[in-house]
C-alpha cells in the first residue's frame, strides 16, 4: 500500500513508517524542512519517498498536497504531525489536516493522531483564532482534530476515517518517564491504514490500542462538526469536498 504518514522524522511517526516499510508497504515520510532529511536518511536509504513542508504555513501544506499527489493517489494517511505547546498547535494539529484532508486526491483510509487529553477541550469555536497569531490548547486542538475525523467518516461514505488515541508514550512530546507501551503507540495507526482485518475497514471509530472507545461527546455532535468544517473553511477558503461514490 502506498502510505503517507506526516512528521515522520522522530517519534510515534518514524516509528510507523519504519515498520510500515518492514511491511513491504510504499511509504511516502514528511519533514518539516530539508535539513530535516537528514533524519530520515535511513529510511530513504530503504526505498521511503519524501515530502517536504511546514504545516504551520498554509502555502507549505498546500505545496506538501501537491507533492503528495506527485508521487500517486495514497490508499491511507496517517496525520501524525502534530505539537503540543506554542502559538502553531491549532495550525499544525488542525488546519494542516484539515487542508491536507480537503486538497489531496482521497486516500481509502484516513486516521488522524488524536489524545486522551481530547477530553479536557471545549467545543468552543467562538474565540477560536486558527493562525499563529493565535493560541490554543493542545487539548482543544485534539479535539477538533477528533471532530474533524469522525466528521469525515460521516460526510465520506467511501473512506475509512478515524482517530486513535495513541496512549501517553516515551517519545519526545511524551517525555522518557511515559508509563504506556511503545510499540502499541504506533500499532493502532499502522493497523488502521493498511489491514485487511474487518475491524481494520471500518469507520467513525476512536480507537486505543486496538479498541474503540468513546470520545468526548462532542465529537460526535453533527452540529459542532458542521461549525468546525465550516470555520476551517473559512479560514483556509478551501470547503471539503462533496462525498465520493460511496465503496
Amino acid at each position: 500500500m502506498h502510505v503517507l504518514v506526516t512528521g515522520s522524522a522522530d517519534g510515534l511517526g518514524r516509528l510507523a513508517a519504519a515498520t510500515l516499510l518492514d511491511a513491504g508497504h510504499d511509504v511516502v515520510v514528511h519533514v518539516r524542512d530539508r535539513q530535516r532529511l537528514d533524519a530520515v536518511r535511513d529510511l530513504l536509504d530503504r526505498g521511503a519517498h519524501a515530502v517536504v513542508g511546514d504545516l504551520a504555513d498554509q502555502d507549505q501544506t498546500r505545496s506538501l498536497a501537491e507533492q503528495c499527489d506527485a508521487l500517486g493517489r495514497m490508499d491511507a494517511v496517517i496525520h501524525n504531525a502534530g505539537v503540543n505547546t506554542g502559538p502553531a498547535v491549532l495550525p499544525v494539529n488542525v488546519v494542516a489536516p484539515y487542508l491536507l484532508t480537503a486538497t489531496m486526491q482521497r486516500p481509502d483510509r484516513l486516521v488522524y493522531l488524536s489524545s486522551g487529553m481530547h477530553r479536557g477541550g471545549h467545543p468552543d469555536l467562538g474565540r477560536v483564532d486558527w493562525t499563529v497569531r493565535g493560541r490554543g490548547s493542545y487539548s482543544d486542538s485534539k479535539l477538533f482534530l477528533t471532530a474533524l475525523a469522525l466528521a469525515v467518516a460521516r460526510l465520506w461514505p467511501g473512506v475509512f476515517s478515524n482517530a486513535v488515541d495513541p496512549g501517553w508514550v516515551p517519545t519526545r512530546m511524551g517525555g522518557p518517564g511515559a508509563p504506556d507501551d511503545l510499540r502499541l503507540g504506533h500499532l493502532t495507526q499502522e493497523w488502521l491504514a493498511t489491514s485487511d482485518d474487518p475491524e481494520a475497514l471500518t469507520s467513525g471509530g476512536y480507537w486505543h490500542h486496538q479498541r474503540r472507545t468513546e470520545p468526548h461527546p462532542s465529537a460526535r455532535d453533527q452540529r459542532f462538526q458542521t461549525e468546525l468544517l465550516a470555520s476551517l473553511a473559512g479560514f483556509t477558503g478551501v470547503d471539503l469536498p462533496a462525498a465520493p461514490t460511496p465503496r
